[in-house]
């Protein structure tokens, strides 16, 4: 008895195929007794439910039973799993249980199965063919799972089916011929998206048998082919869904036949030819969506019939013609795009009559003429765009009725006049594109009314008179574009108080006056082009308050700034924003004296036309320069090939200039160059070699200090790395006015040259030491694990003397030939005691012969 229990708890569909567990499924005949005795054993009940002997089986939760006591039905919530070999089974809901594994074959065997809900699961594998025994099934669903492979024709049997839903799985293949035997069938769904469905081949003129058809959804596959005229034989259809397939060809004239039709979705194809009239037999219709697809020839006017119509997407085609002025009947039409075509005309007045339209794109066409003054009565508008037209006349004043417009873009047109004051009462505006048309006359005040605004654009035009002073109280602006106009005057101090602004851009106007100190408030300013005005007077050392500045342009201006005696770290503002900067152009102004080095190599061609600005550094030899390109040109833009080592903060390539001179050039990594702390580094290196004059420290060429890309220009030591140099290190301890520690001494950073003269290099940690200060901490421990001091790892205390613990064992290391650290463990056992002086000594170097020098050594 025991055995056959257990044959039947295995025949339990939901245990064998959805427990993700492998067995054989048996199938006999099941008792109300042998049920219950299923259901015990299946293990998918809770021992609390399972074990109460009091609760009949008919009880427990998920189970229903017919009159007899028999099982035919169970429904779970989410996430409660059951089984069993209940073979009047009618009802089986399962979805959202996170099963797994492949559907079974033996699901055939469920034959009185009406109401079968797999969906939302992690199975996979195929659909078996075997669904087809399952005649009386009305209800499948086996949406978002992972089931791959085809639909199989099997399913064709299947013709008491009411809903088939198969979306969002993996299925591939056609759509087999005999799903047109499902005469019942009201609801289809194989949609999928980019990682479900990819159902090939073409919709099959066997569909227009399914008469019953209320929703029918194949989007998101890749069907191609035409649309079947067939599908006009879908009477009942509510809802047609097509889109983002592969569809060609027309649409079927038949297509108007579908008179219950309110939902039509065939975008993101490729349908070709033009509407057909008939689509204005629609007149239930509520969406429209026929965009981005190859339709040509002109909107029929017969789609003024779709009266019930609210979204209607005609976008991205290649429509011609005018827009019917029928349209104007489309009274409820919320959503109206027709951008991206080839319409012309004029925008038909009839448009007044969509007072619900909240959206109107009508941008990238070839409409001509003016902007209707009708369009003032859509005041639920919140989207206007008619870029890119040619159309002409004035702005209507009728604009400003519009009080719900957050989206006003008219650029690329050729409106002309001036703008209207009414403008200031779109006080919801957040965009506002006027660029690229003919406006005139001055900036009314009144566009100080429009408090929501972030972005503004009026380049472009043949606006005159002065900035007004009404601007500033667009607190909110981050962007402000009024180049290539003809505006004069001084910029108004309130232009500086706009702390969003994040863009500004006056180019090519008339602007006189001076830049004020204020433009230091403008903080979050990464992009400022003041080409081309008349602006005088010098630059503010306030501009170095821009420190997220990306963009700076003052070119062809009449400003005033003397680079005389100044240097990397001096008062200049641009030292300050320099790493930032990714573009700089100060050329054809009054600048005089030298131009820094670290500008000159970064930005070469930002000085133009200043008749006495120096070229070149007082302290440099023009002949002598260094030019950014010959370091590029001269290392093959850093190939691996010209490097000769990496260390921590960057690669040392070898390289011959154009001169003839070899150096080294030290160039920082990728993401230490991105790292605020290593830029700090790398300006210590710059500070220190620059202060620092001595025989035995490396001298330092040329550098280049920009966010893109940070290198120092060394003399070349040809002799590889030193093992000894003390008067450098005195030098530094002893001779500056503020002692310096290098805090990196190790035989890596100490190079010989053809005459075997020693040199310190590498001064990326380096700091000032002050005597009576307690800054001489660090929370960082720089250097070279074997040469740091065993006291700073405890004290964290910079010194002299730490530095001189690192030059001890660099000379151990010297007369060693090996770092002293690879003997310690010898030195430590007995057998060190005894250790033969010839085994520490480098055996490259000569035994001493006096006793005194050995000694000395020991």
């Amino acid at each position: 008895m025991m055995s056959i229990i257990h044959n039947l708890s295995l025949a339990v569909l939901i245990v064998i195929a959805f427990s993700c567990y492998n067995s054989i499924l048996a199938t006999p005949a099941p008792s109300k007794q042998s049920e219950a005795s299923a259901l015990l054993y299946s293990g998918w009940w809770s021992p609390s439910v399972a074990e109460n002997t009091t609760i009949p089986h008919c009880a427990w939760p998920g189970v229903l039973c017919d009159a007899s006591g028999s099982i035919d039905g169970i429904h779970l919530p989410y996430g409660y799993q059951i089984g069993g070999n209940l073979m009047n089974l009618t009802n089986l809901d399962l979805r959202g249980n996170q099963l797994c594994g492949s559907i079974p074959l033996e699901i055939g065997n469920l034959m009185s199965l009406i109401h079968l809900n797999l969906g939302r699961n992690q199975l996979s594998g195929s659909i078996p063919p075997e669904i087809g025994n399952l005649r009386s099934l009305s209800y499948l669903y086996f949406g978002g799972n992972q089931l791959g492979g085809s639909i199989p024709p099997e399913i064709g049997n299947l013709r008491s089916l009411i809903d088939l839903y198969l979306g969002g799985n993996q299925l591939g293949g056609s759509i087999p011929l005999e799903i047109g035997n499902l005469r019942s069938l009201t609801d289809l769904f194989l949609e999928g998206n980019q990682l479900e469905n990819q159902l090939d081949g073409s919709i099959p003129p066997e569909i227009g048998n399914l008469r019953s058809l209320t929703y029918l959804y194949l989007g998101g596959n890749q069907l191609g082919g035409s649309i079947p005229p067939e599908i006009g034989n879908l009477r009942n259809l509510t809802c047609l869904y097509l889109r983002g397939n592969q569809l060609g060809g027309s649409i079927p004239p038949e297509i108007g036949n579908l008179r219950s039709l309110t939902i039509l979705h065939l975008e993101e194809n490729q349908l070709g030819g033009s509407i057909p009239q008939e689509i204005g037999n629609l007149t239930s219709l509520i969406n429209l969506y026929l965009q981005e697809n190859q339709l040509g020839g002109s909107i029929p006017p017969e789609i003024g019939n779709l009266t019930s119509l609210i979204h209607l997407y005609l976008q991205e085609n290649k429509l011609s013609g005018s827009i019917p002025p029928e349209i104007g009947n489309l009274t409820s039409l919320i959503q109206l795009y027709l951008q991206e075509n080839k319409l012309n005309g004029s925008i038909p007045s009839e448009i007044e009559n969509l007072t619900s339209l909240i959206h109107l794109y009508l941008q990238e066409n070839k409409l001509v003429g003016s902007i209707p003054l009708e369009i003032g009565n859509l005041t639920s508008l919140t989207y206007l765009i008619l870029q890119g037209n040619q159309l002409s006349g004035s702005i209507p004043p009728g604009i400003g009725n519009l009080k719900s417009l957050t989206y006003l873009d008219m650029q690329g047109n050729q409106v002309g006049g001036s703008i209207s004051p009414e403008i200031g009462n779109l006080r919801n505006l957040n965009y506002f594109h006027l660029q690229g048309n003919r406006l005139d006359g001055s900036i009314p005040p009144e566009i100080g009314n429009l408090m929501s605004l972030t972005y503004l654009y009026s380049q472009g035009n043949k606006l005159s008179g002065s900035i007004p002073l009404e601007i500033g109280n667009l607190r909110g602006l981050t962007l402000l574009y009024l180049q290539g106009n003809q505006l004069g005057g001084s910029i108004p101090l309130e232009i500086w108080n706009l702390m969003s602004l994040t863009y500004l851009d006056l180019q090519g106007n008339k602007l006189g006056g001076s830049i004020p100190s204020e433009i230091g408030n403008l903080r979050s300013l990464t992009y400022l082009n003041l080409q081309g005005n008349q602006l005088g007077g010098s630059i503010p050392s306030e501009i170095g308050n821009l420190r997220s500045l990306t963009y700076l342009n003052l070119q062809e201006n009449q400003l005033d700034l003397d680079l005389h005696n100044n240097s990397l770290f001096g008062s200049i503002f641009i030292f300050t924003i320099f790493s930032y900067l990714n573009h700089l152009n100060l050329s054809y102004n009054r600048l005089k004296g030298p131009i820094p080095n670290n500008l000159r190599v970064v930005f070469p061609n930002a000085f133009l036309g200043n008749q006495d600005l120096n070229q070149f550094h007082k302290t440099q030899d023009p002949r002598r320069r260094i030019a950014y390109e010959d370091i590029i040109d001269a290392t093959e833009d850093f190939d691996l090939k010209h490097c000769i080592g990496t260390g921590g903060y960057g690669s040392v390539y070898r390289t011959r200039l154009p001169n003839g001179k070899v150096v080294a050039l030290k160039k920082l990594h990728r993401l230490e160059v991105e790292d605020s702390s290593f830029d700090e580094s790398f300006r210590n290196e710059v500070k220190h070699l620059t202060e620092v004059r001595h025989i035995s420290i490396i001298k330092l060429h040329d550098f280049c200090l920009h966010k893109r890309c940070m290198f120092l220009v060394y003399e070349y030591m040809e002799n590889g790395s030193l093992f000894d140099t003390a008067h450098a290190l005195s030098y530094m301890h002893n001779d500056c006015a503020r002692p310096i520690v290098h805090r990196d001494i190790s035989s890596n950073n100490i190079l010989l040259n053809s005459k075997m003269q020693a040199f310190v290099l590498d001064f990326g940690t380096a700091r000032l030491l002050d005597h009576n200060s307690s800054s001489n901490f660090t929370t960082n421990m720089d250097g070279t694990y074997g040469y740091i001091a065993p006291k700073l790892a405890y004290t964290l205390a910079v010194d002299v003397k730490c530095e001189v613990y690192s030059f001890g064992v660099v000379t151990m290391e010297t007369v060693m030939g090996e770092h002293p650290g690879d003997i310690i463990s010898i030195l430590l056992t007995s057998s060190g005691k005894d250790i033969m002086l010839h085994k520490i000594l480098d055996w490259r170097l000569p035994f001493p012969r006096e006793n005194s020098v050995a000694r000395s050594i020991v």
